[in-house]
């Protein structure tokens, strides 16, 4: 198993699970840094490398009328002003080629959308950066197809890859999580990520935004730990009922000190060989 290197937090190769965590879309400075402060308190007392998300642009929301978010600008001086405060590691989605290299002068990790895990000139472009790349896999992709958009980014030298399982579409409006995805697309080699929040969404189910059941988000996340994942995403919002974005399926921040404490020590057993997973 590769080992991935993201701002001093590693990623992989039996090393202790990441937590990714973050507003889904800067909403604004206030509460993004909000959720900021918050994740660093529970991570550092907990002891649980972190890595911050959030996005500038949501690009494929449901409706002309959702938030999307600043933009490229406005979310690159926010991110570059969250560096030096803070000194974490930031990583955020890129939607086309043009914002590739803008991106990755600033954020420490470029996440390529599930919507377009299958992009060739995308995920090529952000290959050509050189700063890591986490590929969502698509709610339409096998696990085993993951390998094919992995070779897209290897192809001009960067072997910096993450893999993210997120769900597969089940009929309309519903995801479904298969877990055997995770061993089989740990098969590439690559770290693999669950991003437990946005495997709980109900793809426009509320006809001009989507819904979401964050009851269950604890429940995938400790299962997707069990089978070995590397790290645990998650859209994390100081109150998720008044987020501008994926609210339903975020957790509250007041929560997610008990969910992440639960998953290192579920980690840890898992490591101690009685439950048997491959690393």
């Amino acid at each position: 198993m590769r080992k991935v290197d993201i701002k001093g937090v590693t990623v992989g190769a039996g090393n202790p699970l990441v937590l990714i965590a973050g507003p889904c879309v800067i909403e604004d400075e206030r509460t993004t840094l909000k959720t900021l402060e918050g994740l660093l308190k529970i991570t550092g007392d907990l002891d649980v490398p972190f890595i911050f998300k959030a996005s500038y642009d949501k690009a494929n929301r449901t409706s002309i009328d959702s938030f999307r978010g600043p933009g490229l600008k406005k979310g690159l001086s926010l991110f570059r002003k969250i560096k030096r405060r803070y000194d974490c590691a930031v990583i955020t989605d890129v939607h086309c080629r043009l914002e590739c290299e803008a991106a990755s002068e600033v954020v420490d990790c470029l996440q390529i959308p599930a919507f377009l895990c299958r992009q060739t000139d995308l995920l090529v472009e952000a290959g050509k950066t050189g700063v890591p790349v986490n590929i969502k896999k698509g709610q339409f992709m096998a696990p085993s197809a993951m390998a094919e958009a992995a070779k897209k980014v290897v192809s001009i030298g960067n072997r910096n890859i993450l893999l993210t399982e997120r769900g597969s579409s089940f009929g309309y409006n519903n995801l479904v999580v298969d877990f055997r995805s995770i061993p089989l697309m740990k098969e590439t080699g690559f770290p693999v990520i669950f991003d437990a929040t946005h495997s709980v969404q109900l793809p426009s189910a509320r006809g001009k935004s989507s819904g979401g059941d964050r009851r269950m988000v604890s429940l995938l996340a400790a299962a997707a730990v069990a089978v070995g994942v590397d790290g645990v995403s998650m859209e994390v919002h100081p109150d998720p009922d008044k987020a501008l974005s994926d609210g339903p399926n975020s957790i509250a921040l007041k929560d997610v000190k008990k969910l992440v404490r639960e998953l290192k020590e579920l980690d840890l057993f898992a490591r101690s060989g009685r439950i048997p997973v491959k690393r």
